[in-house]
């Protein structure tokens, strides 16, 4: 009977968590390992090795084993079947993903999953951190799941493609997300062939979805102790946010790689909006197809690289040469 009594819990905190959206918390990450779920750790290897959830799997980070460091698109899908087979991460099963606090990759992993066809994945926001901060236990011994045989089937209705932004561009039905950096905005930051950004997109950058939006330059500049900065606004204020965007439409969101804008369409979705999608090739690949429109074109100047490298180069051998020379004087 108790047994019963502790599952009827366990389920109803479950269900109760999942009305809040795919956005979780500590108690709902501790509630789904109790019943079964997979807990997956998107870090590196060795940030997980110092410490993770009990119970968490790794695969090391998450967009450095499934994606192809050149274009940052996804790897051909038997690739993907075969790093989360090998892993136990079966989409079929409930899965919660984290990373740090605010760490936009665990977001690219629910992401991941849900093109995959995971139907039941949901996201700890605060991550390690907020595990920490919650309470909970720290375990360093690696957990390993039984391999598994995946026939993984993409699923486009979550994505979008380079040809399809362009088709949509004079839609009156669609509206555009850009959550990169103002400089990347304006065409000020160059990351790939020209800089600029989608015409008639709107920017609000993905760190605004948190409490203090400067919290990693604060944490540079050692002003504050920790990331709770990084934590989510509450749903008032994220609703405030994106007040100018219309839930009912389609919402394309965009990035440099489609990471970032990841966590934005998670947090829209939460939010009650009902299409969203996350362009995966994001700026990298609209920058470089060179045919398609653009606002606050700037090109990218391989001349100018080159002098920074260069500078930085003799700036790298003049330490060497002090280096030695203090050497000497020893």
């Amino acid at each position: 009977m108790k047994r019963i009594l502790l599952a009827g819990l366990l389920l109803a905190a479950g269900f109760a968590a999942r009305a809040m959206g795919p956005i979780v918390d500590a108690a709902f990450v501790d509630a789904a390992l109790k019943r079964g779920a997979i807990v997956w750790d998107t870090r590196d290897a060795g940030a997980y090795a110092k410490g993770h959830v009990p119970g968490s799997v790794n695969v090391n980070q998450v967009g450095m084993v499934l994606r192809n460091m050149n274009t940052e698109d996804f790897l051909p899908t038997p690739q993907v079947e075969k790093v989360l087979g090998e892993a136990g991460i079966d989409p079929a099963r409930e899965i919660v993903v984290y990373g740090a606090r605010g760490n936009p990759y665990a977001y690219f992993a629910l992401f991941t999953l849900r093109y995959y066809g995971a139907t039941n994945v949901s996201v700890f926001h605060d991550g390690l951190e907020g595990w920490k901060a919650a309470g909970r236990p720290v375990a360093t011994e690696a957990t390993r799941l039984a391999p598994v045989k995946l026939s993984l089937k993409e699923h486009p209705e979550f994505a979008v493609t380079t040809d399809e932004v362009v088709a949509r561009l004079r839609d009156p039905k669609v509206q555009i997300v850009d959550v990169r950096t103002p400089g990347e905005y304006r065409g000020d930051d160059i990351r790939a062939l020209r800089g600029g950004h989608i015409p008639g997109a709107v920017s609000i950058p993905y760190e605004q979805n948190w409490m203090d939006p400067d919290t990693p330059g604060k944490l540079r500049r050692k002003l504050v102790a920790d990331n709770a900065g990084m934590s989510l606004k509450d749903k008032e204020s994220l609703r405030k946010l994106y007040a100018k965007l219309d839930p009912a439409k389609e919402t394309i969101v965009y990035c440099q790689s489609g990471v970032r804008a990841s966590e934005t369409a998670t947090v829209l979705a939460s939010l009650g909006f009902r299409d969203v999608k996350v362009y995966d090739s994001s700026w990298l690949g609209y920058g470089n197809r060179v045919d398609a429109p653009a606002e606050d074109v700037q090109f990218f100047n391989v001349g100018v690289l080159n002098m920074k490298l260069k500078s930085m180069q003799e700036r790298i051998d003049d330490l060497e040469r002090e280096l030695e020379q203090a050497r000497a004087r020893r």
